[in-house]
């Protein structure tokens, strides 16, 4: 973050930018992965309280979450997820990467969060090419990944556990997502989803959301007087680095193109 926010991470070469040959800088300054980096090593490190209901409720629109004292809670990035059932799904699909997963137990509730800052969300993912009739596209893989993992679908359970609530959030540099709105529509969403039959129900709705960097800087900045001063001089640095990613946010009508996309 200190690397882009001072200048030192360097150009790209010409030829980088062309396309042809692939630059081996430590900072690309359109990474998302570096983004959600260093979102979160900060995140992490500070009162949740103060900022993880917020962010929530702000991007679901509905005051579902309330500021506690978070149980066992855990932040993990980039983590892989078992491939999709065969018998629930009509093609094969490797695992599934999400970008933020965030967890506590009271109650028992999972969080994923798909980060984005250059790009749209994907219109088509590996292993469906659309003829099976279902969509493809990243936000509900995601979706249906997230039930299955959170106990929503029948699965012969000798058992019974309650589901855990889930929530799927889309973090980019604007809002405005279409398939957002599409999947909302918890009729749009389980049309979308294979052997939707087998679904015990859904989570309290909504459970998808969308937010902006912006937003969460706004949230930082309005809960800033709770934080203690440490908390206070890490979060002062990351609202400085939101307001300057946002500022130069590559192409956000291609973003919108993209999304727009999916819905073809």
């Amino acid at each position: 973050m200190l690397t882009e926010l001072l200048g030192k991470g360097g150009q790209v070469c010409q030829h980088a930018k062309d396309g042809r040959i692939r630059c081996p800088l430590i900072v690309r300054p359109t990474s998302e992965d570096v983004i959600t980096g260093n979102l979160f090593q900060i995140l992490r490190a500070v009162n949740p309280r103060w900022w993880l209901p917020g962010m929530l409720n702000q991007a679901l629109g509905a005051n579902r979450f309330r500021q506690q004292i978070y149980r066992r809670l855990q932040i993990t990035l980039w983590q892989n997820r078992p491939a999709y059932p065969r018998e629930l799904l009509p093609w094969d699909e490797g695992s599934t990467q999400v970008d933020v997963t965030i967890t506590w137990e009271n109650p028992p509730t999972t969080i994923f969060l798909e980060v984005k800052y250059g790009s749209g969300l994907s219109p088509k993912t590996n292993g469906n090419d659309g003829q099976h009739g279902f969509p493809s596209d990243q936000l509900i893989r995601n979706a249906r990944v997230g039930l299955l993992e959170c106990g929503w679908f029948h699965r012969g359970e000798m058992l019974l556990r309650p589901p855990r609530d889930f929530v799927l959030v889309v973090l980019s540099p604007t809002t405005g997502h279409p398939l957002v709105n599409e999947y909302r529509d918890t009729m749009k969403l389980k049309n979308a989803i294979p052997h939707s039959c087998q679904l015990k129900g859904l989570p309290r709705t909504p459970f998808i959301g969308e937010f902006s960097y912006r937003d969460l800087g706004h949230i930082l900045k309005r809960n800033r007087r709770w934080f203690s001063r440490p908390e206070q001089i890490m979060l002062d640095g990351l609202t400085e680095y939101l307001a300057f990613k946002t500022a130069r946010t590559p192409a956000l009508t291609r973003l919108r193109q993209e999304s727009l996309l999916a819905l073809e």
